[in-house]
């Protein structure tokens, strides 16, 4: 696995795009491995009951979705900091796309800063945040 250097990161470059899988069955073995049993995040029909549109992904693998994001594009990365913003559920067996920008370069701690988006099928942005990352 190679690293990413930090005098190769461009200002302004683009993160390449994730799809990830938020399928029923992966969201599933994702709550028993987190231990996280709320049936709003692994049946449809309980989730409306909820007030919910669908069955949710739940927050934190949304997180950990945004940090593969950082992962695939720079695997020796190590992310500092990341704060996450969720503006709106990302529905289970929904076709999302994550990615990310660089928008700072610290030279001094030789950190990038990068604005995070996870979009749906509608180009709406449900989860957005940003991260410090070393390199």
């Amino acid at each position: 696995m190679s690293g990413r250097s930090y005098e190769a990161v461009e200002f302004g470059e683009e993160l390449p795009p994730l799809h990830p899988d938020v399928s029923l069955a992966n969201v599933k073995r994702f709550v028993v491995a987190a231990g996280m049993s709320f049936e709003r995040f692994t049946d449809h029909d309980a989730a409306r009951k909820q007030g919910l549109p669908g069955a949710i992904v739940p927050g934190i693998m949304s997180q950990g979705i945004l940090a593969a994001v950082i992962h695939r594009w720079a695997p020796t990365a190590r992310i500092v900091r990341i704060d996450t913003v969720f503006r709106a559920p990302v529905l289970v067996d929904s076709k999302p796309r994550a990615g990310g920008v660089v928008t700072d370069k610290n030279d001094a701690e030789r950190t990038v800063e990068i604005d995070l988006t996870i979009v749906n099928e509608a180009s709406e942005s449900p989860v957005v945040g940003t991260a410090t990352v070393a390199l």
